[in-house]
């Protein structure tokens, strides 16, 4: 009812029930429905219908009328209703008139469903703590090339307290939240979770101010046009943090034909590179069997194979900071035996997530990444070398570092040389 609501009987309604009536008409219907799904009293109930009948006094409003808005699609109503229910999603359109039947079989199934089962990739920076907004069709409403779509979230009283009581002052007097608001887009696409992914010339709006984005990327190749980074976008700064009064957020892109886009606002705890390697510890670390195993694997003779390997050599030192291990880690996606420092790595990816092996450039996740127990063992009672062999049985030994070798050698070429300068010197003198 309160959807097929012109301005007008919006105004009357919020100012009925006390609410701020000013604004657009998506900000005046956003206030209605908030009132609505928060403390609908039995007064307001009633406005909503006088206003309903004011609008559409040829419909009759019964039992029956009521209690279908609750009721999936070919069912009866059974017993009596209760209180106002949810409307259908398929329903909250733009233009949509819950009027008289026949006013909502004139309308056309939409192409797209509004909310498709899309599912958003988890951020191993980010926990989810509620979902604002479920994943949202972006979908193509004219045939003009730029398109506009409205949004509104609020925020629960429990959901504001988290937000406030997470702020921190960081140096330089930079106030932040590490509970955040954050926006993200995707391909309209189910068939797996989606990595984050930007509609092309987007803009965005939060509450009516501009959504600042990730900068744009260097071309690759003369002519290629710019783009953006897709990344999750922190709103928390635009939001209105406030119990009572919801947000707007107004979203512009450019349609392709064939393509459609997703939206999604979720709640989120910002996580930190030590909180990450903490929970990487707790998980464990890896049996050094494994890694055993892997290395007996590669060391096998190959019938086939002219030159046999019967030693393997590997580096000690991180290929990231090139300094000693410490948390010896790499992916289960991995094939090669060389660990790369955990910290390091998650530190590198908290500033710029790309979650790529340094070692073989392959996809490395966080969900795969593993402590390697050997490596932890050899680190522990091997301190004074950078590199070690293993054996075709498994077992390792140390190598003598190139640096301790190259003095070795320069001392025994001064020590030549000094006696070869004396020799001299000794026949001089005879």
């Amino acid at each position: 009812m309160v959807m097929s609501f012109r301005v007008s009987e919006l105004q009357v309604l919020l100012g009925f029930a006390g609410r701020n009536k000013s604004g657009r008409k998506h900000e005046l219907l956003a206030k209605a429905l908030h009132l609505l799904k928060s403390s609908c009293a039995p007064s307001v109930q009633m406005k909503i219908k006088e206003l309903y009948r004011r609008r559409f006094p040829r419909k009759t409003l019964g039992p029956s009328d009521l209690s279908l808005l609750s009721l999936p699609p070919g069912t009866s109503p059974v017993g009596s209703p209760g209180p106002l229910a949810p409307i259908p999603p398929t329903l909250l359109t733009p233009g949509t008139l819950l009027g008289p039947k026949r006013e909502v079989d004139m309308h056309p199934p939409l192409p797209q469903p509004v909310h498709p089962d899309v599912t958003m990739k988890p951020l191993p920076f980010y926990e989810v703590y509620g979902e604002l907004i479920r994943p949202t069709t972006l979908a193509s409403t004219s045939s003009q090339r730029f398109e506009e779509a409205h949004f509104t979230f609020a925020l629960t009283p429990q959901q504001l307290q988290q937000i406030l009581t997470s702020r921190e002052v960081l140096p330089g007097a930079k106030c932040d939240y590490t509970i955040q608001v954050q926006l993200r887009f995707c391909l309209c696409e189910t068939s797996c979770p989606q990595e984050d992914y930007f509609p092309p010339n987007l803009f965005v709006k939060v509450n009516g101010k501009l959504c600042p984005l990730p900068g744009y990327l260097p071309p690759t190749k003369n002519g290629a046009e710019p783009k953006r980074p897709s990344r999750p976008i922190n709103i928390t700064p635009l939001a209105r943090l406030s119990a009572t009064v919801p947000n707007t957020i107004v979203v512009n892109w450019s349609s392709e034909f064939g393509r459609n886009y997703s939206l999604s606002v979720y709640l989120v705890r910002q996580l930190t590179a030590g909180t990450l390697l903490q929970k990487l510890r707790a998980k464990g670390i890896r049996n050094p069997d494994h890694s055993r195993a892997l290395i007996k694997e590669k060391l096998t003779a190959d019938p086939d194979s002219e030159v046999a390997t019967t030693s393997l050599r590997v580096s000690l030192m991180c290929p990231l900071g090139k300094m000693r291990l410490t948390v010896p880690c790499r992916a289960l996606t991995c094939a090669h035996l060389q660990s790369f420092d955990a910290a390091l790595y998650l530190q590198m990816n908290e500033k710029k997530p790309t979650w790529t092996c340094p070692v073989c450039d392959k996809k490395a996740p966080y969900e795969s990444l593993i402590i390697d127990g050997l490596f932890m063992e050899i680190l522990n009672s091997c301190s004074d070398c950078d590199e070690i062999q293993f054996m075709e049985d498994g077992s390792w030994c140390p190598m003598k570092p190139k640096k301790e070798a190259s003095e070795v050698s320069s001392t025994a070429q001064s020590r030549r040389e000094f006696s070869q300068r004396v020799r001299r010197g000794s026949k001089s003198l005879t």
